[in-house]
């Protein structure tokens, strides 16, 4: 089985997991081991799938506002969150392959594998609910139509960005190709860079 084969089930597992409530106060119940690949790729998908959510519910137009700050600081949260999941991802591959030797010319990848694992994530959230439009009952043929169209390209994206992954790795591990990970430098999260937070602080 490839890494993405494994991830993509894993994936669709969560969002499974998720929709058996469809709340996005239920508690993780993530079935990996903890140090494993396998926990992390979960964890990193209920991440993303509570997050979807959130930005449902957000965009109701009768929300209170002062529910959504509330919503808002919770998906600011998330996003750091699904942040330093990537990160961690990111670290196991380093790890795997840290006694790989690039060739000589051996080039840069535009992203590391995790940046590419997180859109993967975020491509099965969009093909599961696409896949609802699709069979809503209450919806016209025109809507069903147009979606399905659009369902066919998420599952088109989803096999080639899979494969693309997959190769990657594979040329990752032969040396063909090399990984440099810049670690994520989000400045409104912190007190010490964000003005708003360090010129409001009580003195």
């Amino acid at each position: 089985m490839s890494f993405t084969e494994k991830a993509n089930a894993i994936f669709s597992q969560v969002i499974r997991d998720y929709h058996l409530k469809d709340d996005v106060d239920t508690p993780i119940s993530n079935p990996y081991e903890r140090e494993s690949i396998e926990y992390n790729l979960y964890s990193k998908c209920w991440i993303d799938t509570v997050q979807w959510h959130l930005e449902d519910i957000i965009r109701d137009p009768h929300i209170d506002p002062a529910d959504a700050l509330a919503l808002k600081r919770r998906i600011d949260h998330s996003n750091q969150d699904r942040t330093d999941l990537v990160e961690e991802i990111d670290s196991y591959f380093r790890q795997l392959y840290q006694d790989v030797k690039p060739l000589p010319d051996a080039r840069l990848n535009t992203e590391s594998p995790a940046w590419a694992v997180d859109r993967l994530s975020i491509l099965a959230l969009k093909i599961w609910h696409m896949q609802e439009q699709v069979d809503r009952k209450d919806a016209d043929a025109a809507h069903i139509d147009k979606c399905q169209a659009k369902l066919d390209i998420l599952k088109e994206q989803q096999i080639d960005l899979s494969k693309s992954i997959d190769q990657l790795l594979e040329d990752i591990e032969a040396g063909r190709k090399y990984m440099k990970v810049y670690r994520q430098m989000k400045m409104y999260n912190d007190p010490a860079t964000n003005p708003v937070l360090y010129n409001n602080k009580v003195k």
